[in-house]
């Protein structure tokens, strides 16, 4: 029989294909018992949470999310407000999380002040959590000022994505979680997870959920898995401060810059769909609480989504 505390704690996590395809996949997601379903918003492409509120009205229980909105892209304030909009809708069925997004795209193409990102989002965070926990802001900082009041307060969960150590903290003190990507399982053991409940013992509150991204391709050919997962991690790899933390894992990056299969075999979950349930279940068993799987892209993206969503159905 499925275990209904492992399939609470799992789901899937997407790249946005056009709208239709988002709001077809988060339907048959609930269609197939998967508990969650979050959209992956780059700075550049679709606005996630319009599309959200799209698969709203399309669905009934699902957990819909973001992994994450680029919170430089938009007022504090703006956020809150489509919050309380998708609240709306379809109320306590949202997980919306925000993160600082990359350097290359909140510069060269939003040109935003990026010299402090994690005291920029601390700021962003000090303006959504009382606005969207108590229904009232009130707010002077260096980068963002609100006053506001509002009808209502939903308590809408805002996790936070999180890479190093001082934004593990950063979500320990103030969010409702913290959003790995790329992360390997050794680094959110060693690093995540303790600097997590630094964070919250240092606000003296308990610590909030470990969400952690797992890419996955079901599929028992390594080897396709190795060329795949290595063509898309290509682009995490050119990035400073992804290619800091996969050598803070012990997996620093090859001489011509790409990641290597040690790296892989930690990170991306392949095999038959049992020994997939398996491996989701081992690192559930290690104290994440949440599993954000994130099929790898192929040749058939739907059919691959189709077999992940039943796995993570049946678990």
């Amino acid at each position: 029989m499925p275990d209904p505390t492992h399939r609470d704690r799992v789901g899937i996590a997407f790249f946005p294909r056009s709208s239709d395809a988002v709001v077809d996949l988060c339907v048959r997601a609930e269609r197939a018992g998967v508990a969650h379903a979050w959209s992956v918003m780059p700075a550049t492409a679709l606005d996630t949470l319009t599309l959200l509120a799209a698969a709203a009205v399309r669905t009934e229980r699902i957990t819909l999310g973001t992994s994450i909105v680029p919170a430089f892209t938009r007022h504090p304030l703006a956020f809150v407000m489509q919050a309380l909009a998708l609240e709306g809708l379809a109320p306590g069925r949202f997980d919306l999380g925000i993160g600082t997004a990359h350097a290359r795209t909140m510069v060269d193409v939003y040109h935003v002040d990026f010299d402090h990102p994690l005291r920029r989002l601390k700021e962003y965070l000090e303006v959504v959590q009382p606005a969207l926990k108590t229904g009232a802001v009130h707010f002077q900082g260096e980068y963002y000022q609100a006053d506001c009041s509002f009808p209502h307060a939903p308590a809408t969960p805002v996790p936070i994505a999180a890479l190093r150590a001082p934004a593990f903290r950063l979500a320990g003190r103030l969010a409702d979680g913290a959003m790995s990507w790329n992360c390997p399982t050794a680094y959110i053991e060693k690093v995540a997870m303790p600097a997590l409940q630094e964070g919250a013992d240092s606000a003296g509150r308990d610590r909030p959920r470990l969400m952690v991204h797992v890419p996955v391709m079901v599929t028992t050919d390594r080897d396709e898995v190795h060329r795949k997962a290595g063509e898309q991690l290509r682009y995490y790899a050119a990035a400073p401060f992804y290619a800091r933390m996969f050598a803070d894992a012990g997996y620093p990056l090859k001489a011509d810059g790409s990641v290597t299969p040690e790296l892989i075999d930690d990170l991306v979950v392949s095999g038959a769909p049992d020994e997939i349930a398996a491996q989701l279940r081992r690192r559930l068993d290690l104290g994440f609480d949440v599993l954000m799987v994130n099929p790898l892209r192929t040749e058939d993206d739907a059919g691959h989504e189709d077999r992940l969503l039943e796995i993570l159905g049946g678990m």
